[in-house]
């Protein structure tokens, strides 16, 4: 009888999600100084656990009648999590409440989502590698609701998902995770592997800023095969957001009314964008957004520094505080202007989203440009981008031997715009004659063609910074003044 091989997994975090009730009655009939203790314990318990050294945790007010709490702990090991069970047990809340359910499980990836990884180990793919560890070592979104179920693959007479070939499986994630793609930016998941330590096989927690994204999402998924043929679920459960300090008003009856305003300007984690049932993922995995901290940000004052001392203005760091995701795409054009639109309109839910557009050139590869108001957006974003068709690289993350700047944003008057080509040709001349000049490309805005994007690539940062001080940029800039609409930002990718 041939074995059949499981596909490899890697373990993150353990996760808990933690039921517990509440005895209303008891509750009622406390005295103030009872009830009093037992919010400001139970708050600062509660506070306590959402700022770990690693890991995190948040807390639901869950809607329906199994239980009023959720707890989700996430922590690098089993004695974390159950550290936080029993904590809980500690507190003067402890003696209101009663643990109805738990289901204990943790992140997981596997084979589907990338053999690559795990045949090439610390050769792979760095960004491939990065995404991985976000979804092993995932932070808890900050969306206002939760849903919260188990689930197996099926193993009947008639559909057992375990006697298929992996191929098949693979690409029945994948076409899953199709789905799941549709949704990016709107719901967010979080897969944990649970065999062995659960009554299923994994856990499954979607977090979104609209009830109905999550029920559309899930209803959709239920027309997929994987869904409809080889899957089975457990008990779902759904909740609310409850901040720490808003436990007393919880308690008291009060709404849980979100705050004026909101704090959802920011794509939540996602990572990967793609929802995979069981844990088992399909499809491309992708390039985590640049860590412009540390040195890097050190480095890139620097050369804002240089900048502004040679009369070029740079802006602000990441471009007047706007974080830029760029990448590379070698597909159809207008089949990849058609997934961008997709993915915007979803984008367009976040205050934080500034702009995301296709970029075209002659001789270039077509630019998708992503630009947010914070870097964890960013980052997030880009999760969601690398899983757009015939991604061959993301801006900073090739080619480790050069030194790449962006001048981005050169916002042309329209009767100017055969002039500013014209120009760029010319400079384009010389920059091809000038020690350690790689590659400068012009892109336009396919739905903008006054919005133009420059992309430089330089052996080093000094010979990029010896054109910039040199008489023939000079003479460009002053010349830019009368054809540009506004003055251009540069954001810089080393």
């Amino acid at each position: 009888m041939d074995r059949r091989e499981p596909p490899r997994t890697e373990e993150g975090w353990y996760v808990l999600h933690d039921f517990r009730s509440i005895d209303w009655d008891a509750w009622r009939e406390a005295p103030d100084r009872r009830r009093e203790r037992a919010i400001e314990e139970g708050g600062k318990f509660l506070a306590d656990c959402e700022a770990p050294e690693e890991g995190g945790s948040a807390t639901f007010a869950v809607v329906g009648h199994e239980a009023d709490l959720l707890s989700i702990h996430l922590r690098p090991s089993i004695e974390e999590v159950e550290a936080r069970e029993r904590g809980l047990e500690r507190t003067a809340l402890a003696a209101f409440t009663e643990q109805v359910d738990s289901y204990l499980s943790v992140t997981e990836v596997s084979g589907y989502m990338s053999e690559e990884y795990f045949e090439e180990g610390e050769e792979a793919d760095p960004g491939i590698a990065n995404y991985i560890q976000s979804r092993l070592h995932p932070e808890i979104p900050e969306e206002d609701y939760v849903s919260f179920y188990p689930m197996d693959k099926r193993r009947g007479p008639e559909d057992n998902w375990y006697d298929l070939p992996f191929e098949e499986r693979a690409e029945h994630l994948s076409a899953h995770g199709d789905i799941g793609r549709e949704y990016a930016g709107r719901v967010t998941q979080i897969i944990s592997g649970s065999v062995g330590m659960d009554d299923h096989e994994w856990g499954v927690t979607l977090f979104a800023d609209d009830p109905t994204d999550i029920k559309d999402l899930l209803y959709e998924m239920r027309f997929d095969p994987s869904s409809s043929r080889f899957a089975e679920f457990g008990r779902f459960r759904f909740g609310r957001r409850l901040e720490p300090d808003r436990l007393g008003g919880y308690l008291q009856g009060e709404a849980l009314d979100a705050e004026p305003g909101g704090h959802h300007g920011e794509v939540s984690p996602a990572h990967g964008g793609g929802h995979h049932h069981g844990g088992e993922e399909g499809g491309h995995a992708g390039h985590d957004g640049q860590d412009h901290g540390g040195a890097e940000d050190d480095e890139e004052t620097s050369v804002r520094d240089e900048l502004e001392e040679a009369g070029v203005y740079a802006g602000s760091p990441h471009g007047e505080d706007v974080h830029a995701v760029v990448l590379y795409s070698a597909a159809d054009p207008d089949e990849l202007f058609s997934e961008v639109e997709g993915l915007r309109s979803n984008f367009e839910h976040y205050d934080s989203h500034v702009k995301t557009a296709v970029y075209e050139g002659s001789d270039a590869e077509t630019a998708v440009v992503s630009l947010w108001e914070t870097e964890r957006a960013a980052s997030t974003a880009s999760g969601f981008l690398s899983e757009l068709p015939d991604i061959v690289r993301q801006a900073g993350d090739e080619e480790g031997d050069s030194w790449g700047t962006m001048g981005m944003f050169y916002a042309v008057k329209p009767e100017h715009r055969g002039d500013f080509v014209e120009t760029f040709e010319e400079v384009g001349g010389l920059l091809s004659g000038m020690d350690g000049h790689r590659k400068t490309d012009l892109l336009a805005n396919r739905e903008d063609e006054n919005d133009m994007f420059i992309a430089s690539r330089w052996d080093a940062r000094e010979d990029a910074m010896a054109f910039f001080r040199s008489e023939e940029f000079a003479e460009t800039v002053e010349w830019g003044r009368d054809v540009l609409a506004d003055r251009p930002r540069h954001v810089f990718l080393a």
